[in-house]
């Protein structure tokens, strides 16, 4: 155990809010002497305001032990809850069996223990941890609660400690009665750089350790940085470096310890989705599909000729570490690839069978190297042309052209080709299609710019209409087919 190894009696950073570590930071000791001060005034309502994690259960608990000579004090946590529940919670705190009681009578029952407390010289303190949880309606029972009082004293202190919500709650017009009544407002603030080492140095000590140092200042500097001064961060950090350095048998923590831990103590990465492994797509298989599918209008891609044009297309070049390596397609793969394609057209013909509109296949330039598409309304005004599916060579990559299907998106498209996709890639494709709209909701058939990495895809032609008697499997034959078998339905 690493207590042992640094020679800790006790866990110096622990969770538990335990007030012998409560560190008087500036804003913690400005809070408690408020606080203090105020319910020995008998001011009646106080409001306690801290992020997440500043240490305000600490404090209170640290209060109470202030208060245990001359007042009685309720600490609640319980504020998801009614009004009934609300002063139920007060009264089984006090001892008080509630079964059977009506509201009223359960008021008259605290208010009964009030005056006993009087009598006997001692004040009662009420205090609401996460109070921003409380509905208005319950703000408003406590806000009742404060007119417990004699003519020369208020018989209950109300303290209500919660996160800036509570502030935001409190300042609504229908609960400005209760916020006039606050008479002390503490705020708990960040530590600056030099109080993160004194907390850090304090609860050492608290937990018995003498020794020389175990945080040299840099991995001070690096807590301080990475916790933004909130002790909860501050203690988590710090556990985590003491168990990491006690696993590599370091007495001083340094802050390269440091950064690791917080490394492993960051959620993002482990919500990130898993990347898909290019090889594990059929790029291959989704060319041909493209080729064999009509397509819309789209804007024209010029294959970069110069120095110019390479480094316009430079986003398009791959990281080293990134999973995409060229892939291998043996014979087996070319057999499954017409069989896959088979489907596909059919899949593509079938689901345009209602169409009003036909769509044209797309042309390729093989001059300027572009690749467009046409629209129109009669597919016989337009002459059959040939689709060149083989990615186009760029001096940093490869641009795949592919088309899109029914109801597919960018993404879908991302996965199914490159076998990932982020916010990055979605960048790279967009500024690739200038004319796409909405990566969401993508047209039947719409022509898709995908960015490879260099020598990602082999080349591969196929037609979408044309094709020779020799080979009388081709897409283009498939496709006139299915088109007859169509017409013949009609």
């Amino acid at each position: 155990m690493f207590l042992d190894f640094y020679g800790l009696p006790e866990q110096p950073f622990g969770v538990t809010p335990d007030p012998a570590y409560l560190y008087a930071s500036r804003t913690h000791s400005e809070a408690l002497a408020s606080l203090s001060l105020g319910i020995a005034d008998n001011r009646g309502f106080f409001a306690l305001i801290a992020e997440p994690g500043m240490g305000k259960t600490t404090l209170l608990y640290q209060l109470m032990e202030q208060l245990r000579e001359t007042s009685r004090t309720v600490l609640l946590f319980q504020t998801q809850c009614n009004c009934r529940e609300f002063i139920e919670y007060i009264l089984h705190d006090l001892g008080v069996d509630v079964k059977g009681m009506s509201l009223v009578a359960m008021h008259g029952k605290l208010n009964e223990i009030l005056f006993e407390e009087l009598l006997a010289g001692k004040r009662f303190v009420l205090i609401v941890d996460e109070a921003q949880n409380l509905d208005d309606t319950v703000l408003e029972t406590v806000r009742m609660l404060s007119n417990f009082e004699t003519h020369n004293t208020k018989l209950l202190q109300i303290i209500l400690a919660g996160q800036p919500q509570l502030a935001a709650k409190l300042g609504q017009p229908q609960l400005s009665q209760l916020r006039q009544r606050v008479a002390v407002l503490g705020r708990l603030v960040p530590f600056t750089a030099e109080e993160t080492g004194l907390y850090i140095e304090h609860r050492l000590k608290v937990a018995g350790y003498c020794g020389d140092p175990i945080f040299d200042p840099a991995s001070i500097g690096q807590i301080a940085r990475l916790s933004q001064g909130i002790p909860r961060k501050i203690n988590n950090l710090c556990y985590n470096s003491l168990f990491l350095a006690y696993t590599r048998r370091h007495l001083t923590v340094t802050a390269g310890i440091v950064k690791e831990a917080g490394a492993r103590l960051e959620m993002e990465p482990l919500a990130a989705k898993p990347s898909v492994d290019a090889d594990s797509a059929a790029p291959l298989v989704m060319s041909a599909a493209a080729a064999s599918s009509p397509a819309p209008r789209s804007a024209p891609i010029a294959a970069p000729n110069s120095k110019k044009d390479e480094r316009a297309t430079s986003h398009l070049t791959y990281g080293a570490g990134g999973k995409t390596s060229p892939p291998k397609w043996p014979v087996r793969s070319a057999i499954l690839v017409i069989i896959l394609l088979s489907g596909t057209l059919l899949l593509a013909i079938l689901g345009r069978s209602e169409s009003k509109h036909a769509l044209t296949p797309a042309t390729f330039d093989s001059t300027s190297n572009t690749l467009g598409a046409v629209i129109t309304a009669d597919r016989s005004e337009v002459p059959a042309a040939n689709y060149d599916a083989a990615p186009l060579d760029t001096g940093n990559g490869q641009v795949l052209t592919v088309v899109a299907g029914p109801q597919q998106t960018l993404k879908d498209l991302s996965l199914r080709y490159l076998g990932h996709f982020d916010s990055e890639l979605s960048e790279k494709i967009c500024s690739l299609n200038p004319g796409l709209k909405d990566p969401d909701h993508l047209e039947a058939g719409q022509l898709i710019r995908i960015p490879l990495p260099p020598g990602a895809m082999k080349k591969v032609n196929d037609t979408a209409e044309a094709s020779t008697p020799s080979e009388p499997q081709t897409s283009g034959n498939l496709f006139a087919r299915f088109t007859a078998l169509l017409r013949e339905r009609k």
